[in-house]
């Protein structure tokens, strides 16, 4: 009787383990195995979120089949305590070991708002964004310039929830002193700036910020990088350039950068001033004057007048010798590499072509017939202006 009751027992304990078997193994391939998104969700984790309340939205959310799975899963990784503050994109069919990584990996959110403080040449603006999983591009909820106006309900709202990221974008050809006022105007940062930076030190780019972050240590990264940027480029630059350091080299740069916006068209650009100080001629670059007048601060809005291309400044390229004192702007890496090693050309002038680029010519001929060709696209421009004026 004890050995049919003992049989009984082990058949029931081996049946018992390999139910419990199958149960993990059924847990293990739910955990592991491909969820049931049919498309990328944003998830939000909240400030101080347990681990519990984030299982119980993702399967509200149909990320996960079972909150408890998740959880169990997550404790047997060892990283249930890992959840970071944030928004993340959730791939679709994205396993809960998946999840478990991606709410635990921490860095930047890679969901929900984005706050962009791009600063640009003639203005700056705040642009607040949000992400459509659905197709993983930014939407844009609202746009404004804090120069000109009130900051909008909405940006006011998403900055008091928080769970956002931050952004200052750099444009190419910005003045510091154009980089100083802006960031004065942006209401996440923090601190005075003692000093504008010095014209040209300041590297273009976007930089990631926290809120609350000192203005003045976001400008110390800006010039590190510019630093950077310069010696790096510095030391492949071609033999036989007419300037010695690497800050004539910038001053270059940030003419080249001011005189075009077409990246293939920088490296000529260079050449043309190249050749002009190897032959002894002015420069003649109408932004240097411009920064002249301006001195930076701001647009100068018109065109110059001939009384200031025959003034005498430090900057008149029209009167002076060689290079200005300083550079013009903060020019990007791609004009200071054009700085570095201009392209190999004989042209000694260029001017705009009306499509947004330049012409070039070897002779002073052929610069004034291609002046001419802008003169009658000028004329052109300037009546079909005055006709979309007059029949609105």
């Amino acid at each position: 009787m004890w050995r049919s009751v003992a049989s009984n027992a082990l058949t029931l304990f081996i049946v018992a383990l390999v139910a419990v078997a199958g149960v993990l193994a059924w847990g293990r391939q739910q955990y592991l195995g491909p969820g049931p998104l049919a498309q990328p969700v944003c998830v939000k984790v909240e400030r101080g979120a347990s681990l519990s309340e984030v299982s119980r939205g993702l399967e509200a959310q149909g990320a996960v089949t079972d909150a408890r799975i998740f959880r169990i899963g997550a404790d047997y990784s060892g990283k249930a305590k890992g959840l970071k503050f944030g928004s993340y994109l959730v791939p679709e069919k994205a396993s809960m070991a998946q999840i478990v990584d991606v709410l635990t990996a921490g860095g930047a959110s890679t969901c929900g708002r984005e706050v962009n403080f791009r600063i640009g040449v003639a203005k700056a603006e705040i642009l607040l964004r949000e992400l459509d999983p659905a197709t993983n591009r930014y939407v844009e909820v609202v746009k404004f310039d804090p120069a000109a106006e009130a900051a909008p309900q909405a940006y006011v709202d998403a900055a008091v929830a928080g769970d956002l990221r931050w952004q200052i974008t750099l444009a190419e050809g910005v003045t510091s002193w154009q980089v100083v006022e802006s960031l004065k105007r942006a209401d996440f940062l923090e601190g005075e700036v003692a000093e504008v930076p010095p014209e040209g030190s300041l590297a273009p780019d976007a930089y990631e910020v926290e809120k609350g972050e000192s203005r003045a240590a976001l400008l110390t990264e800006m010039q590190d990088k510019q630093t950077r940027i310069l010696a790096d480029l510095w030391a492949g630059r071609a033999g036989d350039l007419p300037y010695d350091t690497p800050e004539k080299a910038l001053v270059m740069a940030s003419l080249v950068e001011k005189e075009t916006g077409v990246a293939d068209e920088r490296p000529l650009v260079a050449s043309v001033f190249v050749n002009r100080l190897r032959q002894g001629m002015r420069l003649q670059t109408d932004p240097a004057v411009i920064y002249g007048i301006t001195k930076g601060e701001g647009v100068l809005g018109r065109g110059l007048r001939q009384s200031e291309l025959r003034k005498a400044t430090p900057y008149n390229t029209y009167v002076i010798q060689g290079l200005p004192p300083t550079p013009i702007a903060n020019p990007g890496r791609d004009s200071i590499a054009a700085a570095m090693n201009p392209a190999q050309s004989d042209y000694l002038f260029f001017v705009a072509d009306g499509t947004g680029g330049h012409a070039f010519a070897t002779t002073l001929e052929e610069h004034n017939a291609n002046v001419a060709k802008w003169r009658e696209i000028e004329a052109q421009m300037l009546q079909e202006q005055e006709q979309g004026q007059q029949n609105p």
